[in-house]
């Protein structure tokens, strides 16, 4: 084995690890604002982590240039996506989670206002 594959095997787990990662911070995340960051931000590092596992181990220098086009293309859309879905969410009116305490759209008046959160002490007795 030789260092190549040292540090192919390497970048090949740091990516499926991101990978991994992103998955669990889509099921375990509140609401779809905050699982647009796990869709996008490892998914994508551990996309260019693969890609250049990948390029390593082909050494190609077209299928290099793919590779690189490919991750671009994936730093371009993964935001622009995110950010496009997380607009259409809050225009078709996802309620934020209770942990959320920015919502920058309704403070700058070009969202909807936010609904105040009852209390959790709220209805018990005193």
């Amino acid at each position: 084995m030789s260092m190549l594959d040292v540090v192919v095997a390497v970048l090949l787990l740091f990516g499926v690890t991101l990978a991994l990662l992103a998955a669990i911070g889509l099921q375990q995340f509140p609401d779809v604002f905050a699982r647009m960051h796990s869709a996008t931000k490892p998914a994508t590092l551990g996309l260019v982590a693969i890609l250049g596992a990948t390029a390593l181990h082909i050494g190609d220098a077209g299928a290099v240039a793919k590779l690189v086009l490919v991750a671009i293309l994936q730093f371009i859309t993964a935001p622009v996506g995110a950010h496009m879905v997380g607009r259409a969410a809050y225009r078709a009116g996802t309620e934020l989670s209770p942990l959320t305490t920015i919502d920058e759209l309704a403070e700058t008046g070009l969202g909807r206002p936010r609904q105040e959160q009852p209390e959790a002490h709220e209805g018990l007795p005193e």
